[in-house]
């Protein structure tokens, strides 16, 4: 602001240009921050409210998707005991390394949607973006990983359009691949019937067709249209992360129930969470997956080994989920320092 004198209407000034810092009176200081105004007073600097509010909301999120991840345990405590007893430690160790790289190839496949459309990140920040947002999945509610994310990734510049939209991408593309793995490893004269399900999920999977409903979806919200449209050749490249995933999880499966062999139990287990991930109201689908299991399972194992091999795979997964947001979260602090 120009000095007045006593008497004199304040003088008008030119707006700044962008980028332009705003003009210092003459022999005087620029204006002084609330932050700051509160240090030369003697107290502390002002905290944003929402910056406060923020981080208390995810360290809220965090301990109530810990906990809910910890209950999936104990609440099958028992048959998990169980379950365990008949496997080796080997078998437990080589099927939690497997689940890992699964988790992993479900990250890059993020990754690079995100990327095609518009926001690449890092992979250490990536990873903690993806892993403890995808905590939120075990809170009961479909919301709670696309809001975390569309959170976390806000810091890291990513608009939330974009999180939100390389979110709901990813269970199309799954579904997809992984109906279309059923298929080929447990043949088409059982599950023919997955076909019906195939076509449309490949037509949504056409980046001019998701482009369009993205576009639809966002001007109905009244938001900005996406500045980088979805390619081919970035769908293609998350298709294929997401089939490597699906081959990761076979392998854990079959460290835990060869019976079948390797192809077995990569339809085994991609049949299991295609059916178990339709159950929106479920959190990641816990008890539908592993009924869905037992019954594929049946031809290979009895009842009762089914079961425990059913509950062996989730308490994996579940500690799957953990050590990856455990391991990025510290990774990525490392970065920040």
């Amino acid at each position: 602001m120009s000095a007045t004198g006593p008497g004199h209407a304040p003088a008008e000034e030119p707006a700044a240009s962008p980028g332009e810092e705003a003009a210092v009176p003459p022999g005087g200081k620029p204006a002084a921050s609330p932050g700051e105004e509160a240090v030369r007073s003697g107290g502390e600097p002002a905290v944003p409210r929402r910056s406060v509010a923020r981080k208390a909301l995810r360290f809220g999120f965090l301990l109530v998707a810990l906990g809910f991840g910890g209950w999936a345990v104990a609440s099958e405590w028992d048959a998990v005991v169980a379950g365990f007893a008949r496997l080796s430690w080997v078998a437990l160790a080589g099927s939690l390394v497997a689940v890992v790289a699964a988790l992993l190839g479900a990250m890059l496949t993020w990754r690079r949607l995100l990327a095609d459309l518009g926001s690449p990140l890092p992979l250490r920040p990536a990873a903690k973006v993806f892993f403890v947002g995808q905590l939120g999945k075990y809170i009961p509610g479909a919301v709670w990983p696309v809001l975390a994310q569309m959170e976390m990734g806000r810091d890291l510049g990513v608009p939330r359009p974009r999180s939100a939209a390389a979110f709901f991408l990813m269970m199309p593309i799954q579904l997809a691949t992984g109906l279309l793995v059923t298929l080929v490893t447990l043949g088409w004269d059982r599950y023919g019937w997955l076909l019906l399900l195939i076509p449309p999920l490949l037509v949504v999977l056409e980046p001019k067709v998701i482009n369009g409903l993205i576009g639809y979806a966002l001007r109905r919200l009244k938001r900005e249209p996406l500045d980088h449209p979805l390619t081919r050749r970035g769908m293609l490249t998350a298709l294929g992360w997401a089939l490597a995933g699906w081959a990761a999880y076979g392998v854990h499966l079959y460290f835990v129930a060869p019976q079948g062999g390797p192809l077995f139990a990569i339809g085994a287990f991609a049949l299991s969470w295609c059916l178990g991930i339709m159950t929106f109201v479920v959190p990641a689908g816990a008890g539908v997956r592993e009924a869905v299991m037992v019954v594929v399972l049946a031809p290979h194992l009895d009842r009762g080994a089914a079961i425990a091999v059913a509950l062996s795979s989730r308490i994996v997964i579940v500690l799957g989920d953990l050590i990856c947001a455990g391991l990025a979260g510290i990774a990525a602090r490392r970065d920040s320092v």
